[in-house]
Parts: C-alpha cells; structure tokens; sequence
C-alpha cells in the first residue's frame, strides 16, 4: 500500500490523541495561572497576556509563512512535512480572542492611550494620528482578518486536494501565496509596531518588524521541526522521513537563527552608534541591572549555544539533536518575547511573577491543542499533492 492509499483508507494515520491530551491539560494549567495572576496584579497580567499574543502568533503566523515560501518555491522535499505547518497554522483564528481582553483594556499597557498622553512631549504629537485607540483597533482587526483570509483560502484548497487530486489546487496556492508573501511582510510589521515597539511609544526602530519576523521564523520551524521529528522517530508519521529531511529542517533553523543574530545586532549597532535619545531610551534599561543578565542569557540562548549546536552537517541529521535544539529555541524565544516586553513593566529590574510562569504554559496548551485537534481530524501528509511521490524520494 502506497501513501495515498494508506492516507485515504479507512484507518489513515493521524496525529495521536497524547498531543491533543497533553495540550489541553497544558491550556487548563494555563488558564487557571493566568487566571491567578489577573487576581494578584492586574496590569502585570495584561503585560503577561501580550506576550501570550505574541508567542502564539509568531509560531501560527510563523508557521503559515512557511508553508507560503514551500508554494511560492515550488519546493519538494518539504512538501511530506507541510502538514505539521498547516496545523501549527491553526491557531490563527483563534488570535483575535486573545487579543480582545487587551483591546478592551488598551490603556492599562500602553501609555499612549491615555488622554492627554502626547501633550508634555510635543514631539510625539506627530505620532498622534496613528496612536490612537480607534485606529490601534481597525488596524488589530485588519490584520487578524487578512490573516484569517489567507489561511482559509490556502488549507482549504489543500485539503480539498485530499480528496479531488486536483493539480489545479496546487496552483492555485501558489498564486495565493505569491500575493500573501508582500502582505505577510507588511502585517507582520504593522503587529511588530502595534503590540509590541508602541509599549514605548517615543521609540523606533525601522527594523523592528523584521527583528520580530527573524524570531517567528526560527520559533515555527523549531516548534514543526520538534513535531515532525517526534513524530516520524515514533513511528507517527505515514513515511519515514529520512535524514536528508532532517538536514533541511536543520539548515533552515541554522539559517534563520543567524539571520535574527543579524538582525538584532544590527538594530543594537546602529542605534548605539547614533546615540540619540529617541533611539537608545529603549536599549537603556536592557543594558543595566539584571536586565543586562537576561539580554546575555537571550544572546546565548538563541544564538551563541544553537549557533555551535547545529554548525555541523551531522547535527542537522541528528533527530536527538534536533529535538533538543527545536525545546531550547522555543525556550530562547519565550526569553526573547519576555526581553521584548517586560522592561516595559518594570524598568529598574527583571520581574518573574505568575504572568512569567502562564504565558509560555498557556500559550504551547493553545498551540498544542489546536495541533493536536487538527492532527486527528486531518491526513498528516497531504496525499493529494502532486509533488508528494518526488519529495518522499528526496535526497540531497
């Protein structure tokens, strides 16, 4: 039996139900901690549920963007693993609920929300006509509603093309994803400035959008790499994937780990070299106290351990390696987000409190629910696309 026939028969392989059990008992965890830390410190939380946002959108939409570049590229060796992508994917309708609580309460975190916020600094006047609660929430809605656009269209033609074999389907993504990639671009800019760089909001940086792009990059494909190869070492996956697969995932998350390192050095380097007030207010207090000590841990994190963890061609093919890697990524970008955000609550010292501890258990509850979910109501190989046969014979 081939894999269209093992897909599509009665008993098709799917996802086991442990993902989608160890996912919800993970939300209900989260949930309750974060229902404790809303009762011990209310602005605290809402600090808490930003970065919940932030890291559940960078790994969906993170994810998405992925299986947009495997369309537009007409790649083969990842199209046996573009499900996981798709599923991961999944969380994207769900983004505007945890975005609510925080467009409702707009002003509890950002200062610019507040009456009169503009008038003792005259030179933030100019940002008045975009920081404003109405227009912060058209464009919140615009972006979750492009996004929620895309995803329908591409993993409904995907999964029709389960059944129908249609080779027209797979064209008609790619033009789906050609037109996505420049909006993606944009959108995930207009999120990087909204929610995250208008915390403070007498600050830019004009590559911020990109900083956060580089980050949801590496965390989607750490997040699928962990699943696939979990997946495929247990006997889950319908194929047997083989190392050269392994490679691909390893080299990606190798590229776009140096790409982030780039980027946010970069964006340290020449705002430190400008040295103007507007520009290094933010890098101040990330610099100083303990926040120093979690800026170094970040810099190791993510990029100096992974960096030689994964230099090798044979760490790319090792599955152990990998796993262990793609959980210390997705570690490293909790820190990150934490690095990100928190200075803004607390600019004296680092803070760990209930929020710290129920973002990230919430936020991979909500990712692994919805995988898992997903993963039992759909085929975990996309068994109608043409390009599957030459991608399971992939060999570098």
């Amino acid at each position: 039996m081939n894999i269209s026939d093992r897909s599509s028969s009665q008993n098709p392989v799917r996802v086991p139900a442990s993902y989608s059990k160890i996912g919800q008992v993970l939300l209900f965890v989260g949930i309750v901690l974060t229902v404790v830390s809303f009762v011990s410190n209310l602005k605290h939380a809402f600090f808490g549920l930003i970065m919940t946002l932030t890291y559940v959108t960078t790994i969906g939409i993170g994810a998405f963007f992925w299986v947009g570049v495997e369309y537009v590229s007409s790649a083969i060796w990842s199209t046996p693993m573009r499900r996981p992508f798709e599923f991961l994917a999944g969380v994207i309708p769900y983004l505007i609920f945890l975005a609510l609580p925080l467009l409702f309460n707009i002003g509890t975190v950002f200062e610019w929300a507040h009456r009169g916020a503009f008038k003792s600094d005259p030179s933030m006047l100019l940002r008045a006509p975009y920081l404003n609660v109405p227009f912060f929430v058209v464009r919140a809605v615009i972006v979750f509603a492009v996004w929620l656009l895309f995803y329908f269209l591409v993993i409904r033609n995907s999964k029709l093309q389960d059944k129908s074999r249609d080779q027209n389907l797979t064209t008609k993504n790619i033009r789906l994803s050609a037109a996505f990639m420049p909006i993606f671009a944009l959108t995930i800019t207009v999120f990087a400035i909204d929610w995250l760089m208008s915390l403070v909001p007498d600050w830019f940086s004009t590559i911020f959008g990109v900083y956060l792009f580089a980050g949801s990059a590496v965390a989607s494909m750490a997040f699928a790499t962990l699943l696939i190869v979990l997946l495929n070492e247990k006997n889950n996956f319908p194929v047997k994937l083989t190392p050269d697969h392994y490679y691909n995932l390893g080299a990606l998350l190798f590229a776009f780990l140096n790409f982030w390192a780039y980027i946010g050095f970069s964006q340290f380097m020449l705002q430190w070299y400008g040295n103007l007030r507007e520009e290094t207010l933010w890098f101040i207090p990330r610099i100083h106290g303990s926040w120093a000590i979690v800026s170094i841990v970040l810099v190791l994190f993510q990029f100096i351990v992974p960096f030689f963890a994964l230099i090798t061609r044979d760490s790319k093919m090792n599955p152990k390696r990998l796993v262990f890697m793609s959980i210390w990524l997705l570690v490293a970008h909790a820190i990150d987000i934490y690095w990100m955000v928190m200075p803004v609550y607390n600019t004296s010292s680092a803070t760990f409190g209930w929020s710290e501890i129920a973002f990230p258990v919430l936020s991979v509850g909500i990712i692994l629910t919805v995988f898992g979910l997903k993963g039992r109501k759909n085929n975990l190989v996309p068994v109608g696309d043409p390009k599957l046969k030459r991608g399971l014979e992939f060999h570098i």
